[in-house]
């Protein structure tokens, strides 16, 4: 029998609504929506995407910026539902999307480290049996009980990405997260990363960086305009994209 895919994509398409007018404020855009006056344009941020995803199989995702990459890798972790088409996950998964993006800016480091890991899914007991994992991974023994809204951003997103990645996942939604913190703690995240594939991790990566893609994937597809425009081996895909940004 056939192995069920990790990830299945089938002819999945992303519309968001564009106004064409400024609405400053909730009561004139109410007002607008009753008497039907408000009018927009659509935009397809994706457009019949189609892949598999084999359990174990690293697939990079490149493209330019505003390409759709982001886009896919939140209809795919669930955080948005697809205008069209269909997803299936089979197995744990852990999305490494817009790291610190759920932290309350008023608490310290050390109380966000357990309100994250509940965003995530993780229970407390989980967290407090990795917390000490967690801190030493993040380099920020310095910092733990400051405030997070005195954090860099770089502190922010290495918080974040330590607190993530204490789990052990079959699948792996990764975008653009290696690119964190100065280049010492980069090998170390990228070191972190690879020793999840060693456990036959499902992953899915977003990177503009194609050496990283090159020596982390596999296979690659490359979206432009929101559709796919090449799909194979990780390095051929890199060689079009070179080629895409030199020119």
């Amino acid at each position: 029998m056939p192995t069920t895919p990790a990830i299945l994509v089938q002819n999945v398409s992303m519309m968001f609504h564009n106004p064409t007018m400024k609405v400053d404020n909730l009561k004139e855009y109410v007002i607008r929506v009753l008497r039907r006056k408000l009018t927009y344009t659509e935009f397809w941020a994706l457009r019949d995407i189609s892949f598999t995803v084999r359990p174990g199989e690293r697939l990079g995702v490149l493209g330019y910026n505003g390409a759709g990459k982001s886009t896919l890798l939140k209809v795919i972790a669930g955080v948005m539902k697809p205008t069209e088409g269909t997803v299936e996950i089979h197995g744990v998964v852990a999305p490494l999307l817009e790291l610190g993006a759920g932290f309350d800016m008023n608490y310290s480091g050390r109380e966000n480290i357990f309100l994250y890991g509940a965003t995530m899914g993780y229970s407390r007991a989980y967290i407090r049996a990795r917390y000490d994992e967690i801190l030493e991974f993040s380099e920020l023994q310095d910092f733990i009980d400051a405030p997070v809204k005195n954090y860099s951003s770089g502190m922010r997103a290495r918080l974040g990405f330590s607190i993530a990645t204490a789990v052990e996942p079959e699948v792996l939604i990764v975008d653009e997260v290696l690119s964190v913190g100065d280049a010492k703690f980069r090998r170390k995240s990228e070191a972190k990363i690879k020793s999840m594939f060693d456990k036959g991790v499902t992953v899915l990566f977003v990177s503009h960086n194609t050496a990283q893609v090159r020596n982390l994937c596999d296979t690659a597809i490359l979206l432009d305009k929101g559709r796919v425009i090449a799909q194979g081996g990780a390095d051929e895909v890199c060689d079009m994209y070179d080629t895409m940004v030199r020119k």
